[in-house]
This record gives structure tokens, sequence and C-alpha cells, in this order.
């Protein structure tokens, strides 16, 4: 039986990095032309069902590599600290790249503010981009940049990602190892989230250290999110979460979008390419053992990330899809997975008044 691509809403990419990055080697892409290497492009992502997702601004601390394909988790200059005009410079130019490519596709791709937006971009075949911020060096301490960029279109932040800020502490990159691994977040970081709540705008617990999670939980007054995490019980990296805190985003009515990222899935935390999809869909299964069917949704981390070869890129997404179904899920099930609940969080954290899917 053929079944129609299944749309897919998703948790967490690079690609706006991944542009930014090979523009400055002298290797620009064309975002809206196919290409034969990095993960996603307009073509690519009508091929394989991705009708969008939260498109990350992050700011690496070296520029002078891609990050993306020479990242080393040992390599300290990765994790050293960076400066907020500097990381407000390389995110304005990524917020640029996306508002280019927004016009020059006249309609193909719709940088969206709200849930309303996200619907209609997806009735009109048009990939909707939700902005988001990868770790919050580009906030200044009076959040005077955290208004404007909202109001440019910013939706979903993370407070901090694998390195420390003055809003918090990141988790490392390691396996096995405990998310429990530094402090939490700051006193600033604890005003950001509160700013964020004001705001309505998503705050992303993924990359934060355990103790930063509970301080986000004991703040937040918006369901709890983690946009690209996995299940530390079958992968033991210190980036994925405990049975304990999947229950705490259960009990906000939160969610976690499954990373393709094969050391978070791999049982070892190994770089495997070779890793098969049903490891995706076991981790799956355990986040719908404690979330429950609508807290479980996709966050790829495409162009940052090694993903399983039989997928490859955006356009292999379906090969998931079809791994779910083969494992018995019903399609209202791989529905929610792979767009309806990112749409109803965002709804309830956004406050829009659409219908729910």
């Amino acid at each position: 039986m053929t079944h129609t691509p299944v749309p897919v809403f998703d948790g967490h990419n690079d690609t706006l990095l991944k542009l930014e990055l090979g523009a400055r080697k002298g290797s620009p892409r064309d975002f809206l032309a196919r290409a034969d290497h990095d993960h996603i492009d307009l073509p690519r992502a009508r091929e394989g069902g991705f009708a969008g997702g939260f498109f990350a601004m992050f700011s690496p601390s070296r520029i002078d590599e891609d990050i993306t394909v020479r990242f080393n988790p040992n390599d300290p200059s990765h994790f050293a600290p960076l400066a907020q005009p500097a990381a407000l410079d390389f995110t304005l130019r990524m917020a640029a790249r996306a508002l280019r490519i927004e016009r020059a596709s006249q309609g193909a791709v719709s940088i969206c503010r709200s849930v309303s937006d996200i619907r209609d971009a997806m009735a009109r075949d048009s990939l909707a981009m939700l902005l988001h911020i990868e770790g919050a060096e580009a906030i200044d301490a009076d959040f005077t940049t955290l208004e404007t960029l909202h109001a440019m279109g910013l939706r979903s932040l993370g407070p901090v990602w694998s390195r420390s800020n003055i809003f918090g502490h990141g988790a490392p990159m390691t396996c096995p190892a405990s998310p429990d691994s530094g402090p939490g977040l700051t006193d600033t970081g604890k005003a950001l989230v509160a700013a964020c709540n004001e705001l309505k705008i998503l705050v992303d617990l993924s990359h934060l250290t355990e103790k930063g999670f509970w301080d986000v939980a004991a703040i937040s007054n918006a369901p709890l999110v983690a946009t690209h995490s996995n299940a530390h019980a079958l992968t033991p990296s210190a980036r994925n979460l405990t049975d304990r805190q999947l229950d705490a985003i259960a009990e906000t009515g939160g969610v976690v979008g499954l990373n393709f990222h094969v050391a978070f899935l791999d049982p070892q935390g190994r770089f495997n390419p070779d890793l098969p999809v049903e490891r995706m869909v076991r981790h799956l299964d355990h986040l719908l053992s404690r979330l429950g069917e609508n807290g479980v949704a996709l966050g790829s981390d495409f162009d940052g990330c090694m993903v399983p070869r039989a997928m490859k890129d955006v356009a292999g997404l379906q090969v998931l899809v079809e791994g779910m179904r083969k494992a018995g899920y019903g399609e209202d099930l791989i529905t929610r997975i792979a767009h309806g609940n990112w749409l109803s969080v965002l709804e309830r954290t956004l406050q829009q008044q659409d219908v729910a899917p």
C-alpha cells in the first residue's frame, strides 16, 4: 500500500547556520535549489514531506570552521564563551538570511509568527519557518535584544547551548554521563525565563543541565518543552532526559522532539551512521510510555548532526514514518508525532486562538 507523505513539522534544524557558514567559506548554497550535500533545501523538503519547523539561529564559539561537520566534544575551543555583540551580529545575519529566503521564494517559504501562520503555510504548501535561538548569547542582560528579536519574529529560545553563558550552564555531549552535570540557571537566566513567558516565547530545555531543567520547571508558566532530546534510559548521554524529567514535562502537557543524531540514539553513544531506524522507534516508544500520545514529536537536528544513513537527509523523512507504521503505530498517532503535537503545544505557549489539531 502506497501512502501519501505525512506532513512533518520539525522541532529543530541548523540549516540557517549551515547556509551562513557556507557563504563565509565562499561556497554559498541556494536554499531554494536542490543540493547533493547538507540536509535541508526546499526541493528535498517537499520530497520528504517536510512542511517546516523550528529554524535555529546558533552562534558557534568558532566561525572559522563548520562546527556541524568538524565538531569535537573534547575540544574546549568549541565551548568557549561568546561575547554578546559577536553573537548578536551572527544571529542577525542568520535572521536576515531567513528573510531573504522568504522574499526570494515568492510564497514558497513563510516565516511564521503564530500557529495560524503555520497552519496557513501548510495549507498553501509553503514551508513554515519558526525562528528559534539556540543558546541565548545574543540576548543582553536587560533583554533589549529579546524584545527586538521577538518583534522580528523570534518565537522560541533555548537559554543555553552546551556551554556556559550569563543565563546558565549547558550539559556536555558525553556518554555515558548524567545530565546532572553542573549548575543550573543564574539569576539573569531565571529572569530570562520569566521574560519569555511574558512575551509568549517558547523556552527550550534541550542542552540545559538537569539543575537548569528544574530551575525552568519551577519558574515557567508554560508547558515544558525539549525540542530535540532523547531518552536517557536508552542512551545515557548527558544530552538526553531522565524518566523523572520526562514525567515532569508530561505533567505540564509539554512535548519532547526526538533527536535524530545517532550518538544520542545509539546505546553506547557511538557515531554510527548505520544505526537502524528501529532504534529511533525504540526511543519514540520510550518517550510515549512517559509522555503519552500528545507529548511526543520530532526534533531532527538536521544540518547539525549525523543522521542514520537509511534516512540520509530531509528527503528520507518518510523512512521514519514507515518505521512507525511497521512498529504498529496508527495513522492518528503518526500524525500527532509528525506535526500535530508541535502545533498543539505552540498554540498553548503562544496563546493563539486556533482550532486544536
